[in-house]
């Protein structure tokens, strides 16, 4: 059985993920507004990930015992001045979110919840991997510059993403 500060603070998270989501999808509108289907790719895999994360929240605190609410999704930033500006966002987003997944952790931590620490490991794990994407991605457009060749090249790589 969760305690309500756990499930007040695992329905936060579950809306901090639906919020990613739609952040993502918004950026994915962004970048084919922008003639860069590959990195709407990437945003759009991006978002359906952040949707199952909210889903695997959804899924504990039920199975806990626990009641889902869900709060209200502010409407995402949806206009960048570049390709590694939105990268930028992604990635501290990515911090942000980290930061969140942490605080949660230290919330199942003080509630002595063995069951929701044991779940939160696989977000803390997923946290790295997906920094790690994101740093990535923009330092890769800092190095290759964002007109010509290079962001075309890099476009039709985060095409890519999701086929294989």
């Amino acid at each position: 059985m969760l305690s309500k500060k756990l499930e007040k603070a695992l329905n936060e998270q579950i809306n901090h993920e639906f919020a990613s989501s739609y952040l993502y999808l918004a950026m994915a509108a962004y970048a084919e507004s922008q003639s860069l289907p590959g990195f709407a790719n990437w945003l759009k895999l991006q978002t359906k990930e952040e949707m199952s994360h909210a889903m695997k929240l959804y899924k504990f605190v039920n199975e806990r015992g626990g009641r889902v609410e869900l709060l209200a999704v502010e409407k995402p930033k949806s206009d960048f001045k570049s390709p590694a500006a939105l990268f930028e966002e992604v990635l501290g987003h990515e911090r942000r979110i980290t930061a969140l997944i942490n605080r949660l952790y230290e919330t199942a931590l003080e509630e002595k919840d063995y069951a929701a620490q044991v779940m939160l490991h696989w977000f803390i794990e997923e946290q790295v991997e997906e920094e790690a994407a994101a740093a990535e991605i923009l330092e890769t457009l800092k190095i290759a510059g964002e007109k010509g060749h290079a962001l075309i090249m890099m476009d039709r790589q985060l095409a890519r993403r999701g086929q294989g």
